[in-house]
């Protein structure tokens, strides 16, 4: 469904554009203190994003690069490039993968697994202390066409 196919049929309160406005300034402030702080201890964004990945993978400690380019939302070549970089830094290594030659895994080192917990710490916090400027909103009377 595109954006032009779905209409409401109920316009949008006052109350229902602060909501939008509330819980978009919450995201961005969240956005906005993770880009600061990653990049003021080193990193990219870009490259908390691949640790967090890596390290958040549902079942393992590793994933290959189809599976980050799937849940960091990039073309595969860009997710290489990404990994290159990382690499680089000494944040994760390549490996073979267990059951199919023509896949690399990719794994967090000791020194990418240290800056990540220290960061990711530092973003639970931070959510903590956003708290209800990044609940979900709840609507007074959802469509029923949904």
């Amino acid at each position: 469904m595109t954006a032009e196919e779905h209409v409401e049929s109920e316009p949008l309160t006052k109350r229902d554009f602060e909501t939008l406005a509330r819980f978009r300034f919450g995201i961005r402030r969240y956005v906005r203190f993770s880009e600061d702080t990653v990049r003021d201890h080193g990193l990219t964004p870009q490259h908390y994003q691949l640790l967090l990945a890596l390290k958040g993978f549902p079942g393992r400690e590793w994933a290959t690069m189809r599976e980050l380019a799937d849940r960091l939302q990039l073309r595969h070549h860009s997710v290489v490039e990404l990994v290159d970089r990382a690499q680089k830094q000494g944040l994760v290594e390549r490996a073979p993968h267990p059951s199919d030659a023509r896949a690399v895994r990719v794994e967090l080192t000791d020194s990418g697994q240290l800056i990540l917990a220290r960061l990711s710490a530092m973003h639970r916090d931070e959510l903590l202390r956003l708290g209800p400027a990044l609940e979900l909103p709840i609507w007074d009377d959802p469509p029923q066409d949904r």
